[in-house]
């Protein structure tokens, strides 16, 4: 799937002077009234005048920035890159820890932190979320970056490496996650995503979550509970990560409660990710929406394709990307249709729950699907969801900015999604698993870095009139 396809061709002078020519005569050689073009066309045909390049929206340093890391990325030289990303986030001594050592927090900060992470403090963050939105995106997805990571066996799923410390180091990380994501949230404002992982919370959150209890311990339940009203009350959302295997169906069992006491009377706080590239997550998405239809609260979904291939057991993933690729479509299309199965043997004719998707994508024909049929559908007065559409900060910026130039240049009538970035902060410490999932999930789909690469040469390109 080739993103060029997204990127316009910039037209010459002589044939802008010859269509503007054109017009001036079409014009002036008939007498014909001017009429509105059918609604059929809203969508089909394109605004006459020309498209901006999607690009151009990027400051020059990011861009730059962006067009050396794609272009590495796309090289011979990811893999002993990537290689010695992993060696310095797995290893244990000071000498390559970013906080003990200056010249590494220096090194990661300039090869890799900067492209995908807002910043260390809140300054640092309250200017990069004040850069997005001055781009014209929608809004952000602001998420603190600690996190744990346990070691999964292929064979044994519940085998898991996490070690035991005392009851007072588990409740002051519980304690310490609770303030970080409390103050990323005073970072956002309305309308904005706070993104929290629950292994954000420490041992005792690895060690619940692994177990599979359904109710969480009580430190750690009245701090989300805390996270959830503070939340609600700035009229921000609530992005609920998705994690490893080992911990994921306990997260989805507690994010379903918080649904259900939260995303009530027509109003969403909180929304649960799926992970397309698992064999289950169709009838993880078929379940979600019978709970959500029969208890009558509404469903957030953020649809990902899946960070932890690294991880997880790769027999539960899908064989082959196209077999992904199908499963994000296949669910993307049968939400925004509302006609995903929900009959069952008590239930033959049931409402489609109240359900808001958010498309988490760096895949452009995938983003693309999506925001044609959500136009298409409500172009056609056919009954659908509301719809946003988002990507990482420092990747896919050219889908990203596709989407803008569409919304702001008012190329249809049409409702467009919003467009959103999702970024990270933290010290660079925290951010190491975050920073080396990014490494991974840019080798596993090579081909669309590429394309980012040449997407951002020819816009440098542009920009110095070559």
């Amino acid at each position: 799937m080739s993103v060029m396809s997204l990127v316009p061709k910039r037209p010459s002078i002589v044939s802008l002077v010859a269509a503007k020519q054109l017009r001036c005569q079409v014009s002036t050689s008939t007498t014909t009234p001017r009429t509105h073009r059918p609604r059929d066309a809203i969508i089909s045909q394109p605004s006459p005048s020309p498209k901006k390049a999607p690009l151009s929206a990027l400051p020059t340093g990011t861009l730059l920035r962006s067009l050396v890391f794609t272009s590495i990325m796309s090289s011979l030289l990811l893999n002993p890159c990537l290689a010695m990303m992993k060696y310095v986030v797995d290893s244990k001594s000071p000498l390559l820890n970013p906080s003990k050592n200056p010249l590494i927090d220096y090194l990661l900060r300039k090869a890799i932190y900067n492209q995908f992470c807002a910043g260390t403090n809140e300054a640092e963050v309250r200017k990069t979320v004040q850069d997005m939105k001055s781009l014209g995106f929608k809004g952000v997805i602001l998420g603190y970056a600690r996190e744990s990571i346990a070691k999964a066996d292929e064979n044994d799923n519940s085998s898991f490496h996490v070690e035991k410390s005392q009851q007072a180091i588990q409740d002051q990380a519980v304690e310490e996650w609770r303030q970080g994501n409390l103050r990323t949230l005073k970072m956002i404002g309305a309308g904005d995503f706070l993104g929290i992982k629950f292994t954000g919370a420490g041992p005792k959150a690895v060690e619940t979550l692994s177990r599979g209890d359904l109710v969480p311990p009580p430190s750690i339940a009245q701090a989300i509970e805390e996270i959830c009203e503070a939340t609600a009350s700035q009229n921000s959302r609530l992005w609920i990560d998705a994690e490893q295997q080992v911990f994921q169906p306990t997260i989805d069992a507690w994010t379903i409660d918080l649904m259900r006491r939260f995303n009530r009377d027509g109003r969403i706080v909180v929304y649960n990710t799926i992970q397309a590239y698992l064999k289950s997550s169709t009838e993880n998405v078929h379940r979600h929406l019978c709970l959500a239809q029969k208890e009558g609260w509404t469903l957030g979904i953020k649809l990902v394709r899946g960070a932890y291939i690294a991880h997880d057991i790769r027999s539960r993933i899908h064989d082959t990307k196209t077999d992904t690729d199908n499963s994000y479509d296949y669910i993307v299309e049968g939400l925004l249709s509302q006609k995903f199965p929900l009959k069952t043997a008590s239930d033959n004719a049931s409402a489609f729950p109240d359900v808001r998707l958010f498309v988490a994508s760096h895949n452009a024909e995938s983003v693309r699907k999506a925001s044609t049929l959500y136009r298409q559908r409500i172009h056609d007065g056919q009954p659908t969801i509301p719809l946003e559409i988002g990507q990482l900060h420092g990747m896919a910026d050219e889908v990203s900015c596709d989407l803008l130039t569409e919304n702001n240049t008012g190329q249809s009538e049409t409702p467009t999604p919003g467009v959103f970035k999702c970024l990270a902060w933290g010290t660079t410490e925290e951010c190491l698993h975050f920073l080396l999932r990014r490494a991974i999930e840019n080798k596993s789909a090579m081909e669309r870095t590429k394309d980012t690469a040449v997407a951002m040469r020819r816009e440098a390109r542009r920009r110095l009139g070559w």
